[in-house]
């Protein structure tokens, strides 16, 4: 069996076996192929799609390319939520100390970014000294302790979907279904949380642009979970604007702590909401809770009381972090409208590559972030804007890089004359 056969095969449109399969990924895995191969091969099923049978099998070899979790140790029930991916989403770190607070333990790992689209590994690394490459057995012992860890990928876990998810990001395959299913499944199976929340957005913002096609992925996502014995739940969420105020780093955690400590709740409504109806569905699939409308109330009732804000400082604390020298931004440059009217629509996908050229974000894999830099979104689809109002804050600790955003963001809204109705949260629940 030879590499070029199989990409010669799914090039032609062809089904590849689970033997094929299994040979490329753990062949890649082991380092015993190239980039070049890989890509040639991740660029085919771009192009070409894969069967059910072949995704199911390209996610069981994901899995299997390392170590598979188990949580039967603990006393409590496991959870954990993925979301696929947007500009300002942020909710993990929000929902993750709401859910912990009760007898519910979220043990999550977490991606860095990928495309234009933001990483909670990324956005917990600006926080000075917040150690997100635990070993497999901290990582454990910190769940066990608090009900809640965040880490990135181990090597342990899933290495061939660490290798083929940093390919991804630099040989524009991240669209592709079957990829994104293999690589969301592969590490939440091998995680080895017993139910799984799926935040999936579409929209100009997200990787799929349309409700139509996030449907289409919750269902198939939900279709392997349950295959392998999950409790599974899907919510289809807007991206056709950035969530809450924030695009970067320190700045999203910052965003985030003012929600946990119930401040400026009007400016971060939407990821405020979101947060709570996707804590609220961990907290039903764990039975914590009986009803929806129970489980939102006492999750509302954590976020309100303080008690989730002190969860994630000892998430932070136990992780080696130190939020009072959470990194901020001394360079600031505000873009205007030159017109008045009513905020039709973002280009969001634009303000993500606006970030990235801002260094909040990387263009290829091994470029630096800049922890401080970043936007502020200061409107929503369907505000009322005069002109001279602030529409973005570009932010960061130079001003090298605000020429070429500003220019980018420049060409990221749209203004109407006539009024315009704000987009709604919640699209559909799968």
């Amino acid at each position: 069996m030879f590499p070029t056969e199989i990409i010669a095969l799914k090039r032609d449109k062809r089904e590849l076996s689970q033997e094929q399969i299994d040979f490329f990924i753990q062949k890649y895995a082991k380092e015993d192929l190239p980039d070049y191969q890989m890509s040639a091969l991740l660029m085919a099923v771009l192009l070409n799609g894969m069967s059910s049978k072949e995704t199911l099998a390209l996610t069981q070899s994901m899995m299997n390319s390392g170590v598979a979790l188990n949580w039967k140790d603990l006393d409590v029930p496991t959870v954990d939520k993925h979301s696929t991916g947007g500009v300002g989403d942020k909710t993990s770190l929000i929902l993750g100390p709401i859910v912990s607070c009760f007898d519910v333990a979220v043990p999550m790992i977490a991606g860095r970014g990928l495309g234009h689209s933001g990483g909670t590994i990324d956005k917990l690394e600006s926080i000075p000294g917040f150690q997100c490459e635990l070993s497999l057995e901290k990582f454990k012992s910190l769940v066990k302790k608090n009900n809640l860890s965040i880490i990135a990928q181990t090597k342990d876990i899933c290495p061939a979907d660490k290798k083929i998810y940093a390919l991804r990001d630099v040989t524009s395959t991240v669209e592709s279904i079957p990829l994104i299913c293999a690589s969301i499944m592969s590490k939440k199976l091998a995680e080895g949380a017993s139910s799984l929340v799926l935040d999936v957005k579409y929209g100009n913002g997200a990787f799929m642009t349309t409700a139509a096609k996030a449907i289409d992925l919750a269902k198939k996502l939900k279709g392997i979970g349950v295959g392998a014995a999950r409790k599974v739940s899907a919510f289809i969420t807007d991206m056709n604007q950035p969530l809450g105020q924030f695009a970067g780093n320190s700045i999203e955690i910052q965003e985030c702590v003012d929600i946990l400590k119930n401040e400026k709740i009007d400016l971060y409504h939407d990821c405020r909401e979101l947060s709570l109806i996707l804590a609220a569905e961990m907290l039903v699939l764990t039975k914590a809770f009986k009803t929806f409308k129970v489980a939102y109330s006492e999750a509302e009732k954590t976020l309100s009381s303080g008690k989730a804000y002190e969860k994630f400082e000892e998430l932070v604390e136990a992780q080696g972090g130190n939020l009072k020298q959470l990194p901020q931004p001394n360079q600031f440059l505000e873009i205007k409208s030159t017109k008045k009217g009513f905020l039709k629509s973002y280009d969001t996908r634009g303000i993500g590559y606006a970030g990235i050229s801002l260094q909040a974000g990387r263009a290829k894999a091994t470029d630096t972030i800049n922890p401080v830099a970043g936007i502020q979104i200061h409107k929503k689809i369907g505000e009322k804007i005069e002109k001279g109002d602030v529409l973005f804050t570009m932010m960061s600790s130079t001003t090298a890089f605000f020429d070429e955003t500003q220019k980018r963001l420049n060409s990221c809204y749209t203004i109407s004359a006539q009024k315009v109705k704000p987009n709604k949260l919640i699209y559909k629940k799968i």
